[in-house]
């Protein structure tokens, strides 16, 4: 079984070798935009950071980092998040790609006064959330693009030891919908 997989992805590389060698190797860099709900907070909220791409034919590797933030429970919490991610693209059409990956997101607690003189201390941790989405990367110049993407994160917050009144088992799932530039270095 194993041996059968392992021939199949060889004779893929094989046949697709040819394509990729003679595809140009893109890489591009350059900012984002977006705005994001999480399914429990309070309100959609703006995310903005930047993007790098490396793209060879059908397939692209991506790297960013954004920051963006949300509130729970009537601001009794506000998460504010740095996340960092890495993300395989692939290309069905060359206008049209499919996004799946991973991301590290260092998060800060930021409780409000209320809860900070109860005893509720800010606190910022790491965590791990995968993501998937899709979306459109279309040339307005021989070395400038656009894209627009919706990308849905599965990304749990550990809110524990807070009062059941106060968050009760925080959905912290989220979509985001961005719009970018990319400049071809």
């Amino acid at each position: 079984m194993n041996k059968r997989i392992i021939l199949r992805v060889l004779v893929s590389f094989v046949f697709a070798f040819p394509i990729i060698s003679n595809a140009q190797v893109g890489i591009s860099l350059g900012p984002h935009v977006g705005i994001q709900k999480a399914q429990d907070a309070d309100e959609s909220n703006y995310l903005f950071g930047g993007t790098a791409r490396v793209k060879f034919a059908a397939i692209a590797a991506e790297g960013s980092i954004s920051y963006r933030q949300e509130d729970y429970e009537s601001g009794a919490v506000t998460v504010k998040s740095w996340p960092v991610t890495a993300s395989g693209l692939f290309y069905p059409l060359p206008a049209l790609y499919g996004v799946v990956g991973a991301g590290w997101y260092n998060t800060t607690f930021d409780f409000n006064d209320t809860y900070n003189m109860s005893g509720f201390n800010d606190r910022t941790e790491q965590e791990f959330g995968w993501h998937l989405g899709a979306g459109l990367e279309l040339p307005i110049s021989p070395k400038t693009k656009i894209f627009g993407d919706i990308r849905w994160v599965f990304l749990e917050y550990e809110l524990e030891n807070l009062p059941s009144t106060v968050v009760e088992d925080v959905n912290a799932d989220f979509y985001s919908i961005n719009v970018g530039v990319l400049f071809g270095i």
